[in-house]
């Protein structure tokens, strides 16, 4: 398979919060869809729009000429791609696509049984949380070969706007990585600065207008900081998968002989809320901790 047709079946296993609009995407592009979830009532609303509900990977990757999966752990990960009903022994000649945040080791782990297996694989996690999901902008980092990259782009053009080959299979991974490390930091700035503005009186919708257009200005006090101004802590990203994230981050860090002090202190706040039952909630809820006993 040199090009990707236009009606190439594609086949997405995780339908989250950001997976059921990502294969909604490839789904209104015409592609035949196949699914599969876990929590299978998650299939529905995409099945009521013409897709195709399976029961297991091993189905989705039986009848896929492209298979996408975005689900939540590393473990999951490694379940739905080398399990017995997994997507690796049960697929002929495909492109197999994790976009799950996950481990580079694993990344490059499954890269080589892939090609083992006659197939050709991509790490490719995203960043951009529901709301790029649901408005097809993410950006989505991308680990594997140059000619597999090229091959899978006008599907990954489906989902997001930012679409960046990184290298080879686990670049994709450290990337995010990379992208989980700067928010990790960001998010707690944008806590502490909204946490100081309501000690002092001031107005949370007034002063994201004054400095969300200067130097503080980013997705995470623009964005993740308006919802925090209304209250809003609904998950756009679970808790406790960005803790997930931090530790996948923080155990490659040691490898290198980093120390990544932001990254560390976000750890542990985000296991403080998920030890006092909020590992659901949005990681903009992490404001919750700052402002606890004011």
């Amino acid at each position: 398979m040199n090009v990707i047709s236009p009606k190439a079946r594609i086949g997405f296993i995780g339908l989250g919060i950001m997976g059921q609009s990502m294969a909604g995407h490839l789904l209104a592009a015409g592609h035949p869809l196949s699914v599969y979830n876990r929590s299978a009532d998650k299939t529905t609303a995409l099945v009521t729009k013409g897709a195709q509900a399976c029961a297991t990977p091993a189905q989705v990757a039986q009848q896929s000429d492209v298979i996408i999966t975005m689900v939540g752990y590393p473990s999951d990960v490694e379940q739905v791609w080398s399990g017995a009903e997994g997507i690796i022994a049960h697929a002929s000649n495909a492109l197999l696509i994790d976009m799950t945040t996950s481990s580079p080791a694993l990344a490059k782990k499954l890269a080589d049984a892939s090609a083992q297996a006659g197939h050709q694989a991509l790490d490719a996690p995203v960043s951009g949380g529901d709301v790029g999901a649901r408005d097809a902008k993410l950006s989505i980092m991308v680990g594997g070969e140059a000619a597999t990259f090229n091959k899978a782009l006008p599907i990954l053009q489906l989902m997001g706007t930012n679409i960046v080959h990184m290298g080879a299979a686990g670049a994709g991974q450290h990337t995010k990585m990379s992208n989980q490390i700067v928010i990790a930091s960001t998010i707690m700035g944008v806590c502490e600065g909204l946490a100081y503005a309501k000690g002092a009186g001031l107005d949370s919708a007034a002063l994201l207008q004054c400095i969300g257009g200067g130097a503080a200005g980013g997705f995470q006090l623009n964005v993740m900081g308006a919802r925090i101004a209304k209250g809003d802590f609904a998950p756009g990203f679970f808790i406790e998968h960005f803790l997930k994230d931090l530790g996948i981050a923080l155990d490659e860090a040691e490898k290198m002989g980093l120390q990544l002090p932001g990254a560390s202190l976000a750890r542990k706040l985000y296991k403080e809320m998920i030890d006092s039952g909020r590992g659901r909630l949005g990681i903009q809820a992490l404001f919750q901790l700052y402002m606890a006993g004011v």
